[in-house]
């Protein structure tokens, strides 16, 4: 094939520039400037007028310290998104069969670059292929149209502006780091949508925001109100199979992709947690879904629909995922993806894996993870999540699950570091790095990030990344241990509340529902079996594989990081080091207090050599929170459950810190829409 190669040695508009200054608003994108451009060879020329390729082509002038890159189109040698790198005699080659997987090579060198301390990566020959193991790799916002964020802990909206409309450059920020870790997609809006989204000031917004994030190959799109017929339409229902619901919903898409040719379709929430949908009107999932899906099909456009469903009348919410999808297994259309949560409760610090990856076989699927963190100290504690998705991961691999596509919950608000602290970034960044590649481990991630965002120095690579990769079991420790969940405070989430039982509310909103603690034990009894009381299980255990059944449905084979989920167990269980279930309880969550100041002990010690004072001293106020907290939680939770355990605390483990009187009836006035006030918080009495 004849290749017209361009050199370009023009100066390029970049279109996002490096602050001088490290504050953490620049994430992990520190790169240094070039003094002159580097050169960069172009193989096609129509591809000039690509917005992406552009970019690909900025970047490398830009930020690239080595020889010249030529950047070559193949569409016979890498599949979508992907890229090759080589490097023979000198000459560097990144092929790719779009443009945006030239942007993504282009990013990968910068990355490795970045590593070696700013120098040439290339020393030898070598070639390496790169292809993403999901095609759509998403961020959910739940942005509200005044600016608030649904469990943001980072400030307001980016997006949405109560008074005006989103910053161009910050919009182009976002989309160079979501990029350049290889995310190609995001939703706008909250799930909890607002039919106003689809009106036409929130749609010219959408079309403005779609085309600052276009250059970085990012696809926008929405999360939609089912009801929006009725309030944006004036239509007396929202019945899927009523024709002048079907007519409405292909004239409004129509219109979008009249203003957004590239628009990707739209996610959707539906009946759950009072959220309009189709079985209002006595039809299913499958036919809301279709009807929507049908609108959008013409345009290439994609349904998302949610698998979080939950109801009072359930007689355990983790199996009613299962329950109202599996029998419409098959009969979604083939532009539908049913967006089922990694867990099958809520985004807990630790659960199983929803049982409805292993089932749902006939129709596309992908999971949700959620890199904000509702469940896990907001953006006040550090929890490195990368681990607890290596953890799902691995849990599917053995039973061949199969997806193409897969969503995060994001983190990011218009704070300074974009995510509430500089720690919290790191979770965006292990998002987009696992969902381009499921196999990379947690310790790779936290040292490229820890390199390209702090240091690149050997000793703190290892001695970080060994502090973040233990961070989320010392949150499970001296949160929920041994498969408690669903025991944090009302409401906003923070905090511990074991004993929340108001009247009047939905049982399954309360911890006690999860917990189940009395006199004669604790955990919540989801086999098929009677357990030592004599209570016939909820029978979940049977909605997974006959292997996991078998394990997760006997108390002595199910893993004791799950038994309080999946078991009902007296306080003198034995467990298999030996101990009782009480005695294990208390240990356990003495090991994650320990864990919580031995972190801030290293952030005191180690980490402020290698980073910025005012960076340093930030996060460190934030350590010394969580450590309080760690306290918090664990003297809460162990004062409460020993008034049924009747127990006292093991030889050894040290006396509450908290009064109990005090922290049981503790308040914290925030709403859903902040993180918490560090300095509002408890303290200890003792």
């Amino acid at each position: 094939m004849k290749r017209n190669f361009i050199i370009l040695a023009s100066f390029i508009l970049i279109s996002v520039q490096t602050l001088a200054t490290n504050d953490g608003h620049n994430l992990w994108l520190n790169m240094k400037r070039n003094v002159s451009p580097s050169a960069v060879v172009f193989d096609n020329e129509s591809l000039l007028m690509n917005s992406v390729a552009q970019t690909a082509v900025d970047e490398l002038r830009t930020y690239w310290k080595g020889d010249s890159v030529v950047l070559m189109l193949d569409s016979m040698n890498v599949e979508a998104d992907g890229f090759r790198v080589s490097c023979h005699g000198g000459r560097i080659t990144l092929s790719a069969s779009n443009a945006s997987g030239l942007l993504y090579g282009v990013y990968d060198i910068l990355r490795k670059q970045e590593q070696n301390g700013g120098r040439s990566i290339f020393y030898t020959d070598t070639t390496y292929t790169q292809v993403p193991d999901n095609a759509l790799r998403i961020l959910n916002h739940w942005d509200n149209p005044d600016g608030t964020i649904e469990r943001g802990y980072a400030g307001r909206s980016i997006f949405w502006k109560e008074n005006g409309k989103a910053d161009l450059s910050v919009l182009k920020e976002y989309g160079r780091a979501c990029a350049s870790v290889g995310i190609n997609a995001s939703v706008l809006n909250n799930v909890n949508a607002k039919p106003l989204m689809l009106g036409k000031q929130k749609l010219s917004e959408t079309k403005r925001i779609a085309d600052a994030l276009r250059p970085y190959g990012i696809k926008v799109f929405l999360a939609v109100n089912f009801a929006t017929p009725k309030v944006l339409g004036g239509l007396p229902t929202a019945d899927p199979l009523d024709v002048k619901v079907q007519a409405w919903w292909k004239k409004k898409a129509k219109e979008i992709y009249q203003m957004i040719p590239d628009f990707g379709g739209f996610l959707v929430k539906a009946n759950s947690e009072g959220e309009p949908g189709p079985m209002d009107y006595g039809r299913t999932h499958a036919d809301g879904a279709n009807m929507l899906a049908a609108a959008l099909k013409p345009y290439g456009g994609i349904v998302m629909w949610r698998a979080f469903v939950y109801a009072p009348s359930s007689s355990d919410r983790a199996s009613q995922a299962y329950d109202e999808f599996m029998p419409f297994d098959g009969q979604f259309a083939d532009n539908v993806i049913i967006q089922i949560k990694n867990g099958p409760i809520d985004f807990q610090p630790r659960e199983p894996a929803s049982p409805l990856f292993f089932a749902m076989k006939q129709t596309a699927i992908m999971p949700e993870l959620q890199i904000t963190q509702e469940y896990l100290g907001e953006s006040i504690h550090t929890c490195f999540l990368a681990t607890m998705w290596r953890e799902f991961f691995d849990e599917l691999t053995p039973y061949n699950v199969r997806y193409n596509a897969i969503s995060g919950v994001a983190n990011i608000g218009d704070s300074q570091t974009w995510c509430g602290s500089d720690m919290a970034q790191s979770n965006w960044y292990a998002f987009g790095r696992q969902a381009w590649d499921e196999s990379i481990t947690p310790d790779v991630i936290a040292r490229e990030w820890t390199a390209l965002t702090f240091s690149s120095d050997a000793s703190f690579l290892t001695q970080m990344s060994r502090m973040m990769c233990s961070t989320r079991e010392s949150v499970v420790k001296y949160m929920m241990p041994l498969g408690l969940h669903h025991i944090f405070a009302s409401g906003h989430h923070y905090g511990p509340e074991p004993w929340c039982d108001p009247k009047g509310w939905r049982e399954d909103w309360k911890p006690v529902y999860y917990h189940k603690a009395t006199a004669a034990g604790i955990g919540f009894n989801r086999t098929d079996k009677a357990d030592h009381t004599g209570r016939i299980g909820s029978g979940n255990t049977r909605q997974y594989p006959d292997e996991l059944y078998n394990k997760y449905n006997n108390v002595e084979t199910c893993p004791e990081q799950l038994l309080l989920w999946f078991h009902h167990v007296p306080w003198t269980h034995r467990m298999h080091s030996g101990e009782t279930l009480w005695e294990a309880l208390c240990h356990t969550y003495d090991e994650g207090v320990r864990e919580a100041e031995d972190y801030l002990k290293f952030w005191n010690d180690v980490a402020r050599r290698y980073i910025k004072d005012d960076r340093w001293a930030a996060q460190q106020r934030l350590f010394e929170r969580q450590a309080k907290d760690a306290w918090w939680w664990r003297d809460a939770c162990l004062m409460y459950f020993a008034q049924f355990s009747k127990q006292e605390l093991p030889y050894g483990c040290p006396k509450p810190r908290y009064d109990f009187s005090v922290i049981s009836k503790y308040v914290l006035d925030m709403d859903n829409y902040s993180a918490a006030d560090i300095t509002k918080l408890p303290e200890p009495s003792r």
